[in-house]
């Protein structure tokens, strides 16, 4: 079966997918766009934050008709020996309002959701119901995919959304909590106070493995609250696993993901912060690129993404690095004394890290002074060939 060709088909309505679609339709209301998402919503089950200084203010337009929390006095942050609150504004969008906010700018004709897919080439997608979805130019935004050509450690997370019977009086988002346990990990917690008796507390850990147990997860999310007295109900869970990129062969990955004439967006095509596994400032950026250039054919589409996504990977060679002293000259347990140096150092700084947009002189400020991980240790970390990004089960 097939219907009318399209301008563009976009595989995958996660974050990517749907910023670029609603890019398109604003640049663009003239092209026929469709978004194809195997789920029953946008987005899927998700939170995305950001900073105010991630975005280009043609970025912070794109995502102004979002309903999201923003917290315009800053985020704090806390380690055994530092505690800090930095000033920069932070927001954050629930994958629900993603969902209703594409749902109020994108045609109905626009949205395919329940649709999974079979398979990608130049000319469209097909679905695995046998219907075929014609498009000049098509991009693959179905997620990232571990990879044996990819090295690197896992971000794994558990969050969970309450209602509190008593105001918590949180005032302002605590971005690491790692007055924690580690439990062989950099493990901090993760505080958004959404209003004065709504909470959304997670559990992260910067980890080797990408197994996530559950249990235990949520069992130290229930620890974490009842110190504190945050009872009530829950609304909400969500669990992920990202990967922190360290290393790998760039031109390797593409080639076993690359599917001829088809762009790669979002993780999937390694549009994110290596260290942080941030990617919404990419996803952003990625998305105003192919709107302004929406008359490319499939194949010059596909040319220049996967030219955005090589400069990518060069310019945040740096992040890996990082993360690889991070993963392999660090004790687990001793991990968090990395962030905890790196938070007593200039906002400005801090703000561009973040941003991926780290000047020269950041880089010496961030490796020069007392380090937090033996020398000998991180210059062997530079010679190591990290651990590949692949997956085993979890729990």
């Amino acid at each position: 079966m097939s219907g009318r060709k399209h301008d563009i088909a976009i595989a995958g309505g996660g974050l990517a997918g749907g910023l670029i679609a609603l890019a398109l339709q604003r640049a663009r209301p003239d092209l026929s766009v469709v978004v194809i998402e195997q789920g029953a919503t946008l987005g899927g089950n998700h939170r995305w934050s950001w900073f105010a200084s991630d975005l280009s203010s043609q970025g912070a337009e794109l995502l102004a008709r979002f309903r999201k929390t923003e917290w315009s006095a800053g985020y704090d942050v806390a380690f055994p020996a530092h505690a800090r609150r930095l000033r920069s504004p932070y927001a954050s969008l629930a994958s629900a309002d993603f969902d209703a906010g594409l749902r109020r700018e994108l045609a109905p004709e626009a949205i395919r959701c329940r649709a999974e897919i079979a398979s990608l080439d130049a000319r469209g997608v097909t679905l695995a119901n046998g219907e075929h979805i014609a498009a000049r130019a098509v991009i693959d935004c179905r997620g990232f995919e571990p990879s044996a050509h990819l090295t690197g450690g896992w971000q794994l997370f558990m969050g969970r959304h309450l209602r509190t019977a008593a105001p918590h009086r949180v005032s302002q988002p605590v971005i690491m909590d790692a007055r924690v346990e580690q439990h062989g990990a950099y493990r901090f917690v993760y505080v958004l106070p959404l209003g004065a008796d709504e909470l959304f507390v997670e559990d992260t850990y910067y980890a080797n493995s990408p197994v996530l147990d559950r249990r235990a997860l949520a069992s130290r999310i229930e620890a974490y609250c009842a110190a504190r007295d945050w009872q009530g109900d829950i609304l909400g869970n969500e669990v992920g696993v990202l990967p922190v990129i360290t290393g790998g062969n760039f031109a390797a990955y593409m080639a076993e993901r690359r599917i001829p004439g088809v762009a790669m967006a979002g993780a999937r095509g390694l549009f994110v912060h290596p260290l942080t596994s941030y990617s919404l400032p990419q996803a952003v950026e990625t998305a105003l690129a192919i709107a302004a250039d929406a008359d490319l054919s499939g194949e010059q589409m596909a040319a220049m993404i996967e030219d955005r996504a090589r400069r990518h990977w060069r310019a945040t060679h740096f992040y890996r690095r990082l993360g690889a002293m991070l993963f392999t000259a660090a004790q687990p347990d001793q991990r968090y004394r990395i962030f905890e140096r790196f938070y007593r150092l200039p906002e400005g700084l801090i703000e561009r890290f973040y941003a991926a947009h780290s000047t020269r002189i950041d880089r010496m400020r961030i490796l020069c002074g007392k380090p937090p991980v033996p020398i000998t240790g991180a210059l062997k970390a530079l010679r190591k060939r990290g651990e590949p990004l692949v997956m085993e089960k979890s729990s």
